[in-house]
């Protein structure tokens, strides 16, 4: 049996290679990064239907998301029209907190519309992120959706 000086020697040194081999956000930008991971469903009924995005994203600094209901900082691109939804991303990490955060955002277009006059068309959206500092993520683009006439 140890003595309790080697003991807690021994723990000590488990504590301390535990923390070291933590992630501390090294290699991770302070630059938002984010990858499209999925959008459903694939077909859906102009003004009837709602379209869910589901994005991942890494940040280095925690500054992503806000907590001003008036700020939009997720962004959605039509591709037919070039039109832009805003939506609020809440704070997802406290203020001043520099710290590596990730995961996944999901967010909901409640419907889409035909824009060209047409029975049936397809679309994709690119989507963004802003961070509390202004930096602007890499943009994504979506799968394809068909929007079909009611």
């Amino acid at each position: 049996m140890m003595d309790s000086t080697k003991y807690l020697g021994f723990m000590l040194m488990a504590f301390v290679a535990g923390l070291s081999s933590c992630n501390t956000g090294v290699g991770i930008s302070e630059v938002p990064e984010i990858t499209f991971e999925s959008v459903v469903p694939n077909v859906v009924t102009e003004y009837q239907d709602s379209l869910y995005f589901t994005i991942s994203y890494r940040d280095g600094n925690g500054d992503l998301g806000q907590n001003n209901t008036d700020d939009n900082n997720l962004f959605l691109q039509d591709s037919r029209n070039q039109v832009i939804y805003g939506f609020r991303i809440q704070q997802l990490a406290p203020d001043n907190a520099t710290i590596a955060i990730q995961g996944n955002l999901n967010v909901t277009l409640p419907s889409a519309a035909l824009v060209n006059g047409s029975n049936s068309e397809s679309v994709s959206y690119t989507i963004w992120i802003v961070d509390r500092a202004g930096n602007e993520s890499n943009r994504v683009n979506s799968n394809t959706v068909t929007v079909n006439a009611q």
